[in-house]
């Protein structure tokens, strides 16, 4: 199972009170204040992991609680700090805050058509980047510290901080210099296995890829890229038809947009799958449609593939064409030093 957004609830912790309290030993006389300070409350805290996927954890367990502080004790003892709770989520994931303050709450939200309103709070692009989701309260000071000249028995205390809590939703977009794009069985996957080290599933019926796949690109000087395989988009996709609207998040990163089209026509006229495509994307998103973008024609190796190119050529004279036959390894050479060329001058 592949999940690429979720709705979780976060709560830290809450700071422990401080301690009024007076020091009592024997053959000690007014041995004056000793409360300690609370403990401060654990907080939430999101870290990326390149090791993780995708969001899947929350969907079992959608909830991060941290724990509260300790309150301060005798002896001006300072109380244990609450336990910090760190939720690891792969990189690339945005989050979002929303107007709701509990679970319960935001689904009567969205079962009254009221809608929930969401502020992007942040976007976790680097391994290892850390984002304090709720912030833990402050433990309170104990009485010891308010002591003075004129009042040396104080019984003033302080009490901890609430915590922060609340409603959020986190959503992944896959870091991609370059996404492929195009119906199913067009052989995105047979051409990201060509390119890269990924081994997306390949068969000869639509639809078998359920989830965007990324993959590295080495080239010939050493250098990389990472693009991605995006589920099948069909005509609708912007108004959730099939799995494109799904989906379509993943390539909001990719700097280059390639499509790829099957030149055989036996499924999808070349032209009108390019256009359907086109007219999916700027639908979905004007950025995204003004990304660079080039047509990859593959499957050249069917007989009617030639007529189809020059057709293809006519229709879109300013748009550059690249064949290639990915099953067979025909053009894949000049392919990926033409990608390389094309995220260079991006």
């Amino acid at each position: 199972m592949f999940v690429d957004n979720i709705r979780i609830f976060a709560k830290a912790g809450k700071g422990g009170n401080g301690l009024a309290s007076f020091r009592r030993e024997k053959f000690v006389p007014r041995g004056g204040p000793d409360g300690g300070d609370g403990g401060d409350g654990g907080s939430v805290v999101l870290e990326v992991d390149p090791g993780t996927n995708d969001l899947r954890t929350y969907f079992y367990d959608p909830k991060l609680v941290a724990t509260d502080g300790m309150p301060g004790q005798h002896a001006r003892k300072h109380g244990r700090d609450g336990r910090t709770v760190i939720g690891k989520v792969p990189q690339g994931t945005i989050i979002y805050r929303s107007n709701a303050s509990t679970m319960q709450e935001a689904t009567w939200l969205e079962r009254e058509g009221e809608g929930i309103e969401l502020e992007q709070i942040a976007d976790l692009t680097e391994p290892g980047q850390k984002f304090i989701l709720c912030q833990g309260g402050k433990g309170g000071r104990g009485n010891w510290h308010f002591r003075t000249a004129t009042d040396q028995a104080p019984i003033k205390f302080e009490y901890g901080t609430e915590a922060e809590s609340g409603v959020f939703f986190l959503e992944l977009r896959r870091i991609a210099d370059a996404g492929l794009v195009g119906y199913p069985n067009a052989g995105k996957s047979t051409l990201l296995t060509a390119i890269s080290n990924a081994t997306p599933k390949v068969a000869d019926y639509p639809f078998t890829t359920l989830q965007p796949i990324v993959g590295t690109v080495e080239f010939a000087d050493y250098g990389r890229a990472i693009v991605a395989d995006i589920p099948g988009i069909i005509e609708g996709a912007s108004q959730n038809r099939g799995l494109g609207h799904e989906f379509l998040r993943h390539i909001m990163r990719c700097r280059v947009l390639l499509f790829v089209v099957d030149m055989t026509g036996l499924e999808h006229d070349p032209v009108e799958a390019i256009q359907t495509l086109r007219k999916e994307i700027k639908l979905y998103s004007e950025e995204l449609s003004a990304r660079p973008w080039v047509i990859v024609a593959n499957k050249m190796d069917a007989d009617c593939a030639a007529e189809n190119l020059a057709i293809l050529r006519q229709r879109f004279p300013k748009v550059e064409i690249i064949p290639i036959a990915a099953a067979l390894g025909e053009g894949i050479p000049d392919f990926k030093a033409r990608l390389q060329q094309l995220l260079k001058q991006e």
